[in-house]
């Protein structure tokens, strides 16, 4: 790596940072992708997180940018609503939107090795693993390196872009700069990977075509299908209480405590002894910060500027947006590129809406553990969904608005604030029945004259 690149400079190959690369070099810029981890394509992905993601409309829009779309869609699954289980096994089916609509499951390994795949056939990315990142220096602008055998080296470019995760090296260095705000915080929940494997024949075990899920109150359990006829499994708990991860050591009693809160599952989960020693319990952090540029020359994307926790399905697809939208912000630049006019447009208009997705992900965590069966909440939803088969996009359920539209998140939730607010009082009011034309018509007009679209 040369110690001064005339091109863009990307440290993290993970997914953010190989779609980037990939974008970049698409419009003709050669680039450097730096890892701090060996080439994960050598014997396969291993390690690592290997939750399962669920793709949505503003990753889709990301790939098809990228022309990805149709080999990422071969490996994945669409699940086309919730299907909930209760504590007797009982289940209740939750679409998520339309017939037509869908959120797809797809592996996180199996995605970024495709990414790196795509990296490198464009010819102008130059991968370079084994590099660990310790930040940079904040008068030079050089980006410090440790590589396989202990040398340091140093480096610097006209545009650097650091996509290297939750835990950011490049960001470190940011903290240590006057006036930059940041805040993390972490859930007292931790979450652990379960496996539900295929029949004999490769079938699923369970319907494939749901994002299933175990809501206790207090803890859940959200099983995603795999194209090989598995699930992976994820159980959220807190970490201490008598239903917490601390209380759970030995297998007889997480054995036990399964039999009462998930006992539908335990036929399924054959691995389970195996599955609760070996996984660890990993925590869920929210990160957010400002700004999320250093002198318009170092610009953080995905989780490095805004990490959240996985409740609404849209880690990926904010980070993929990301993407999409400086590229499309350099398209607009034409022939000549304004590296640090991009660098600073970018931090100034992205972060509110990262921070939007990021309160929709925590509150999306209380709706799914506790309230998906609520009377109440389950009644909001249903005229919701009334009303948005009668009104089409002029009453666009905020949860369509995140996940199968590309408005901003920050108006999907000043727009969820307002449904929210008039479903609940018409929920209260009327607990059953079908709506009037009448009413429905006055729920919405009250929507149009609050919503961020009128």
């Amino acid at each position: 790596m040369d110690s001064q690149l005339d091109h863009p400079l990307v440290i993290g190959a993970g997914l953010v940072g190989s779609l980037w690369s990939t974008l970049l070099a698409q419009r003709g810029h050669e680039v450097t992708l730096v890892d701090r981890r060996p080439d994960m394509r050598a014997e396969g992905f291993r390690g690592g997180r290997s939750i399962n993601l669920a793709m949505s409309t503003r990753g889709w829009h990301a790939l098809r940018m990228a022309g990805l779309e149709d080999e990422v869609r071969k490996h994945a699954l669409p699940m086309r609503g919730r299907m909930m289980h209760d504590r007797a096994g009982k289940l209740t089916a939750q679409p998520y939107g339309k017939s037509d609509e869908a959120i797809y499951s797809v592996s996180r390994g199996g995605l970024n090795l495709l990414l790196l795949n795509a990296a490198e056939a464009t010819g102008k990315v130059n991968l370079v693993f084994d590099h660990k990142c310790n930040g940079f220096d904040k008068r030079s602008l050089e980006v410090s390196f440790t590589n396989a055998a202990g040398e340091n080296i140093k480096t610097k470019s006209p545009a650097v872009f650091g996509a290297d995760g939750a835990y950011s090296a490049m960001r470190s260095t940011m903290l240590r700069t006057p006036r930059f705000n940041y805040e993390q915080s972490y859930l007292d929940y931790g979450y652990k990977e379960m496996h539900i494997p295929a029949h004999a024949d490769g079938s699923h075990r369970i319907d494939p075509e749901a994002l299933h899920i175990w809501p206790r109150g207090q803890f859940m359990m959200i099983a995603l299908p795999n194209p090989d006829g598995s699930f992976t499994c994820t159980l959220f708990m807190p970490y201490g209480g008598a239903n917490g991860f601390d209380s759970l050591v030995e297998i007889a009693d997480a054995r036990a405590f399964f039999e009462n809160e998930f006992a539908d599952s335990l036929e399924h989960l054959l691995e389970f002894e195996e599955d609760w020693t070996s996984n660890p319990v990993s925590p869920l952090v929210t990160i957010r910060c400002s700004p999320w540029d250093y002198r318009q020359n170092i610009l953080l994307i995905g989780d490095a500027s805004h990490a959240i926790v996985p409740f609404y399905g849209q880690g990926m697809n904010s980070g993929f947006e990301d993407c999409s939208l400086l590229a499309a912000s350099l398209d607009a630049q034409g022939s000549k590129v304004d590296w640090e006019s991009l660098i600073a447009g970018f931090s100034e208009s992205r972060p509110k809406d990262a921070n939007a997705i990021a309160d929709l992900a925590l509150k999306n965590f209380v709706e799914m553990r506790d309230r998906v069966a609520d009377p109440l909440f389950l009644r909001q939803k249903e005229v919701a969904a009334i009303m948005h088969k009668t009104f089409g996009d002029d009453f666009l359920p905020v949860y369509s608005q995140v996940s199968f539209s590309n408005t901003a998140y920050s108006e999907a939730q000043a727009n969820g604030e307002v449904q929210e607010a008039i479903l609940s009082a018409f929920a209260k009011t009327r607990p059953t029945g079908t709506p009037s034309k009448a009413e429905l018509k006055a729920l919405a007009d009250q929507y149009k004259s609050l919503s961020v679209a009128s």
